[in-house]
């Protein structure tokens, strides 16, 4: 019988780090993103003419949505973990999620804000 060495399982490979300057890069991008999401709710919240009705929760809800996916990115992104291009590309697909959620919340809040203004 000859002895044949099988292949290590994928559980075995090493991680691979991102390029320098990856991390710091998106970690700037996410929060950007979330202080422009912030301002934007407060804006629609508190300083935007009208009254509240079932279609301004819709886009509100919709930029919450984005606001709190945006937090998850950002927690992920400064886990040491991250440093693992594939725990990277997890966070990267998070941050995209938060910010096409956040263009629906806006071009529902655009649509409502255009049915209010004739």
């Amino acid at each position: 019988m000859s002895s044949t060495r099988k292949a290590a399982p994928d559980t075995d490979r090493r991680p691979r780090p991102v390029p320098a300057g990856y991390r710091q890069g998106l970690i700037t991008a996410i929060t950007v993103l979330l202080g422009f999401s912030l301002a934007f709710l407060r804006f629609w919240g508190f300083e935007a003419p009208g009254q509240w009705a079932l279609r301004s929760v819709v886009s509100t809800g919709t930029s919450m949505l984005a606001v709190a996916l945006q937090l998850v990115a950002l927690f992920r992104a400064l886990r040491l973990e991250d440093e693992d291009e594939k725990e990277y590309r997890k966070t990267v697909m998070w941050f995209i999620a938060s910010a096409i959620a956040l263009v629906l919340g806006m071009l529902f809040a655009v649509v409502e804000f255009s049915i209010l203004e004739p």
